[in-house]
């Protein structure tokens, strides 16, 4: 049995508008933008006006979208393995997350929860 909670959207942009981007959505959810401690491609958006964290990526050439992380206190041994069994394709094994595909082909990431409202908000799942 583990735990489960959307945690955060992300806005991932190429580097070429990534300066733009950030200073928009940060002014869009009336936020300061934050690098994120160990992780400089992603800067996280303090205090947005959001019900979840909104953070950004630098995704190099990449083409610009958005996902989502799904945080558990069970990334690899079950939260990963019901997401393929629902139809998730793994993509690819991270420094500290999972990166998956839903069967429409969109990207979203399984990461570790720290959450402030992790305990408070998770679900179980069976």
């Amino acid at each position: 049995m583990h735990r489960i909670l959307l945690r955060e959207v992300v806005i991932d942009a190429p580097d070429d508008v990534f300066t733009a981007t950030r200073q928009f959505w940060s002014s869009a959810l009336l936020a300061e933008a934050r690098l994120v401690e160990d992780y400089p491609e992603f800067t996280g958006l303090a205090h947005p006006a959001a019900m979840s964290w909104v953070g950004l990526q630098i995704v190099g050439d990449a083409a610009a979208r958005l996902h989502l992380d799904i945080e558990t206190d069970d990334v690899d041994d079950a939260e990963v393995r019901r997401l393929a069994d629902l139809g998730a394709t793994i993509v690819a094994q991270r420094r500290a997350w999972v990166v998956l595909k839903d069967p429409a082909g969109l990207l979203f990431c399984v990461v570790s929860h720290d959450s402030p409202w992790f305990e408070e908000r998770a679900r179980v799942v069976p």
